[in-house]
């Protein structure tokens, strides 16, 4: 699929959706290209298990290992879950095959955005596709390796303590573990992402770090809510937790964006 041949500070309106479209698609295609090897991988080879039920046993690492600081067992004497619906094990599967295709494809999703929003650019700033897609690439794949040592350990620790201290037996959904598991990955790599986005407020003149640091107190109420609303699970602690994560991503931006801002005249 070709992209307009019109240069880029030339591009009318419709051209420019037409490239955005191409994008798109091209980013959704490798996304299903990755999903072919998460999902099914390896192919044909019977007696080894194909790679969504790897991921499956990888996803549960986090919480199992909370579970076992709170009862004592070994994380090989946990079962804690099951179905009732015979479909649910098959879209669980799927789902998450489907996100971690698109994890794994990450710095191709990166540059297109980056090809993307390139003609709003200075002719230097163009030039800079290697470091913002290592860049990109690994604030969020950082932010989802954060989740998953931390996060998720941290969020399992405090839900199976309360759990345990009522005597309630775990008999878990996947699919309501995968909804925690999933969204806590994805938030928390799009929060490291932060200072990627002001970077380039301050480069097109947009924010300032002092104005930034002015109005840190309304920032800080704008997490709050935000964690409050957006942040996965239905309990204080976790809005508590990504708020804190939240802020200090955000002074950290303040300091990219001072490093960022243009110190010629406007």
């Amino acid at each position: 699929m070709a992209l307009p041949s019109t240069p880029p500070d030339k591009m009318s309106f419709w051209e420019h959706l037409q490239e955005l479209r191409v994008r798109i698609v091209r980013s959704l295609l490798i996304v299903l290209g990755v999903f072919t090897f998460t999902y099914g991988f390896p192919f044909g080879y019977h007696d080894l298990p194909s790679f969504r039920f790897k991921l499956w046993a990888w996803s549960q690492q986090p919480f199992l290992k909370a579970m076992a600081k709170q009862t004592g067992k070994a994380i090989s004497e946990l079962q804690p879950f099951a179905f009732t619906d015979l479909t649910e094990p098959f879209f669980s599967m799927m789902r998450l095959s489907l996100w971690t295709a698109g994890f794994l494809a990450a710095p191709f999703l990166f540059y297109q955005l980056w090809a993307f929003i390139r003609p709003g650019l200075m002719p230097k700033e163009r030039r800079l596709v290697v470091p913002f897609v290592f860049v990109t690439s690994a604030c969020f794949l950082g932010g989802a390796i954060f989740a998953y040592y931390q996060a998720i350990g941290f969020l399992g620790d405090i839900l199976f303590q309360e759990a345990a201290a009522a005597g309630l037996r775990a008999n878990l959904h996947a699919s309501e573990y995968l909804d925690l598991f999933i969204w806590t990955i994805v938030i928390t790599g799009i929060m490291f992402e932060l200072p990627v986005l002001f970077y380039f407020l301050a480069r097109f003149r947009l924010v300032t770090a002092r104005w930034m640091l002015k109005y840190w107190r309304h920032a800080t109420l704008i997490i709050v809510i935000f964690s409050a609303f957006f942040t996965p699970g239905d309990v204080i602690i976790t809005a508590i937790f990504f708020s804190v994560l939240l802020l200090g991503l955000y002074f950290i931006s303040i300091l990219v964006a001072w490093l960022a801002e243009p110190r010629q005249p406007r």
